[in-house]
């Protein structure tokens, strides 16, 4: 996951897909829509971008006003795209699981279907960074991956509004397709992460090395040398491993 939030799966992108499911019969149209997603999830696109087209398909197949995606992070569930409704919350917004109407679909895995009074469902709760929504309808649906929750998917509208067994089912497959490629991101971020940990113990142990060897240490004492010069440079680890080998290279070939 990039500094700025954004889950990237691949370095290379391509541009979103514009189509108009509105002027399509019905089949055709969901048959579009599942073939769009599949294609952006095995196009070089990094997940960031597959979940803005998902929101762009759910709202053209879907009557609504609104919709939002959160993705499972921790024990958090964090806003990462939305259409129509408080872009400035996409990456701010965090739930926890159980909280409101999202985090119920989130714990319990099961879709809920609201068609009027969402306010007065007994799962529901205003956010304050959502300070001026008021939806009479809901549709919220688990994203799913071998089972297992990684994120929910909304849909809204202001006006009261019956979701037909189509629509549940239509947004529930795009749930399924969404949730094995949220998964895909959280396995990748997790095996960059387990290499970047490695890399760095090599680093200190080699910056280690030379400083017992220069200084005529013992492996504790370079240790505990190399953490206080971090917090006094207030730099981490590997920057200052990277400094230590850098110099005693530069020193032996001069």
């Amino acid at each position: 996951m990039s500094a700025s939030g954004d889950w990237s799966l691949h370095p290379k992108s391509i541009p979103l897909a514009r189509t108009d499911y509105t002027s399509m019969p019905r089949v055709t149209a969901d048959v579009s829509c599942l073939h769009n997603v599949v294609s952006r999830m095995t196009a070089n696109a990094s997940l960031a971008e597959v979940l803005h087209e998902v929101v762009e398909f759910a709202t053209s197949v879907i009557l609504c006003d609104s919709c939002f995606i959160y993705i499972l992070e921790g024990d958090e569930l964090v806003l990462r795209a939305s259409r129509n409704s408080h872009p400035e919350a996409v990456d701010r917004l965090k739930l926890k699981m159980g909280q409101g109407i999202t985090g119920w679909v989130a714990k319990h895995r099961q879709p809920v279907v609201v068609s009027e009074n969402a306010a007065g469902d007994p799962r529901f709760r205003l956010f304050n960074e959502l300070p001026k929504d008021r939806f009479e309808a809901f549709l919220s649906v688990p994203l799913l991956s071998r089972g297992n929750v990684v994120g929910v998917i909304n849909l809204q509208n202001r006006a009261a509004h019956r979701y037909s067994a189509h629509e549940i089912t239509l947004l529930s497959t795009i749930g399924f397709l969404v949730g094995a490629e949220v998964e895909m991101a959280r396995l990748e971020k997790e095996n960059a992460e387990l290499a970047e940990r490695l890399e760095v113990r090599k680093l200190v142990e080699r910056a280690k090395g030379i400083l017992q060897q220069n200084l005529k240490i013992n492996e504790q004492e370079a240790y505990q040398m190399l953490q206080r010069q971090s917090q006094q440079r207030r730099l981490s680890m590997k920057q200052l491993a990277e400094a230590v080998v850098l110099s005693h290279s530069m020193t032996r070939d001069s």
